[in-house]
């Protein structure tokens, strides 16, 4: 796909941090204090220290349950963009063209611990080749996970996704069809596909108060690699929400499609 963009737009990466109150397995977790901040704002926090993210969104919903997100930022002068709650792909595509993004980097507002490094490191791979989308691969922990892709490529799954797994996840559409996208990978991480690093359950929402007070002498500038250390000096800290299935949440949506 070829990118239309003038060339001063091509290397500016927009971050739209998608997140809302509802969740099955612990509802209003994005809201929940880590060292007195939201979850979401731990997040939208660590994205500020990214060299290549020019601009945060935040993507929320029209539901009244969500006004406490859009307010929380609103009041900050933050962008807030809200869309359908039933629909995240349309939530976030229209998210990106209302604010004119050339170049789009997911975020999720459960992942405390996405690292600004990484996300450094794959943005210069995706500027590198010119590719229409590029995504962290290999053995990392889940909650790392970090994709950036064009504002073309974004619209055209947008169009053409149809699968509910699709709108629900919005990149699958583009990593399941790589005859479509001229797709790139990073692959840094390795021997630590069994971590699981996301805010998805009460186990989880307690690993994550663990680790956040077991590293706040770092304040926010700790890494992937501070967390792994700390991990393998606290087993029992690792051991809080080990037992929990990875991708579960995807691969409830594929048992719906």
């Amino acid at each position: 796909m070829r990118d239309s963009r003038r060339p001063d737009e091509r290397k500016k990466i927009t971050a739209v941090l998608q997140g809302r109150m509802g969740s099955t397995r612990l509802p209003g977790k994005v809201m929940m204090p880590l060292r007195g901040k939201p979850i979401i704002q731990c997040v939208f926090d660590r994205l500020l220290q990214c060299e290549c993210v020019d601009d945060i969104i935040i993507a929320t919903s029209l539901l009244s349950e969500d006004d406490i997100i859009a307010d929380h930022f609103i009041s900050q002068g933050i962008k807030v963009f809200r869309g359908c709650a039933e629909d995240p792909l349309d939530r976030y595509y229209n998210a990106a063209k209302y604010y004119g993004t050339a170049h789009v980097m997911r975020a999720m507002a459960d992942c405390p611990f996405i690292d600004p490094n990484l996300i450094d490191q794959l943005a210069k791979v995706y500027f590198s080749a010119g590719y229409d989308f590029c995504h962290l691969v290999g053995e990392f922990p889940s909650g790392l996970d970090t994709t950036v892709f064009t504002a073309e490529c974004l619209e055209k799954t947008w169009k053409e996704a149809k699968k509910r797994s699709e709108r629900e996840h919005i990149t699958s559409y583009m990593t399941n069809n790589p005859n479509l996208f001229k797709i790139g990978a990073y692959e840094p991480l390795h021997g630590l596909y069994h971590h699981r690093w996301v805010v998805d359950h009460p186990e989880d929402y307690e690993f994550a108060k663990a680790v956040y007070r077991g590293l706040e002498q770092l304040g926010d500038a700790f890494r992937w690699e501070d967390i792994s250390q700390f991990l393998e000096q606290r087993p029992d800290v690792f051991a809080l929400n080990s037992e929990i299935k990875r991708d579960e949440g995807y691969l409830k949506s594929l048992a719906q499609d």
